[in-house]
């Protein structure tokens, strides 16, 4: 029976050729970054707090695109990836909560299957019995494992959980875990609305014209955007977003606050983290907006919302 393989918006690919690679191979050789300056640790985490608290809202930034969400007395967790390593590369900067000390999980949404943000050895050390909500397509990897609370999604659709609703709605990107399953599962991000609030994590995306379509279908207030893995743009753009179309996308997002994610802990393309915060603060600048509006986390801060 063949698979099912899911596409983006306008059937906009992202295969690359084997041309196409061995030329960005061949780019990465000639390229000189410095990978010694990482992104700090916040200097005041909260682990107490956090362990305990089931009132407030709030944000904690663990690292990559991984956060821990608290919201309507619930435990959130954002593609929980605790590995040391992606592949051949060393995780660049630690964790900013360590495994043993997360509160009991509840809610863990997935926003794709690529191993920096499904990663099958974290979810298994994860306190709790969390209940998984992830794209269509994904969820017999988890039957497999023996995991049952497991909810596939697709794009658009929304589940009601104790009075706060989550909804899966749509990303520009692809998926991939072996051989053979390319893009049969999908991928999209998250919007968490409780109350009035809402969070919407974006996932990995490139730039496209879903942003506007769902800025019609919510009010959005804080949203969690990646900034990097963009370099090389001419083999990137498709499924990674550059900080300035970042910056873009959340205009038409109309949203109230930029957190940016997928930076600084991993190595995937050519741009380090603080080359990519560096372009988010110019761009921030240039176009005028509100320095209240940009709430940059270092890894483990919590924002008290």
């Amino acid at each position: 029976m063949a698979r099912t393989r899911y596409t983006n918006y306008d059937n906009v690919s992202t295969t690359k050729s084997v041309r196409e690679m061995l030329k960005w191979s061949k780019e990465r050789r000639g390229k000189v970054k410095d990978l010694t300056n990482h992104i700090p640790q916040a200097k005041n985490k909260q682990i107490n707090q956090l362990q305990t608290n089931r009132q407030l809202f709030s944000i904690t930034w663990v690292g990559h695109s991984t956060f821990l969400i608290q919201m309507n007395g619930m435990n959130i967790l954002t593609d929980p990836v605790w590995a040391y390593r992606m592949g051949l590369q060393k995780r660049l900067t630690e964790p900013g909560i360590m495994m043993k000390d997360l509160p009991k999980i509840d809610v863990v949404v997935i926003s794709h299957g690529h191993y920096d943000h499904l990663d099958f050895g974290s979810i298994s050390k994860l306190n709790g019995n969390p209940t998984y909500y992830v794209p269509v397509g994904l969820k017999s990897a988890f039957s497999r494992r023996g995991y049952k609370n497991v909810i596939e999604a697709n794009w658009w659709d929304t589940f009601d959980v104790n009075n706060m609703k989550i909804s899966f709605v749509p990303a520009q990107h692809w998926t991939k875990r072996s051989l053979n399953d390319t893009n049969s599962s999908h991928w999209g991000g998250w919007i968490l609305e409780h109350n009035e609030k809402s969070v919407y994590f974006v996932g990995d995306t490139g730039y496209f014209r879903g942003f506007k379509e769902i800025e019609k279908h919510y009010n959005l207030d804080i949203i969690l955007m990646p900034i990097g893995a963009y370099e090389p743009e001419w083999f990137m753009s498709s499924s990674h977003i550059n900080p300035e179309d970042a910056i873009q996308a959340f205009v038409e997002l109309k949203g109230n606050t930029f957190i940016p994610m997928h930076y600084g802990a991993y190595r995937l393309a050519d741009d380090t983290g603080p080359e990519a915060l560096e372009r988010l603060y110019a761009e921030w600048k240039n176009l005028k907006l509100s320095d209240e509006m940009l709430k940059v986390l270092a890894i483990g801060e919590t924002y008290w919302v």
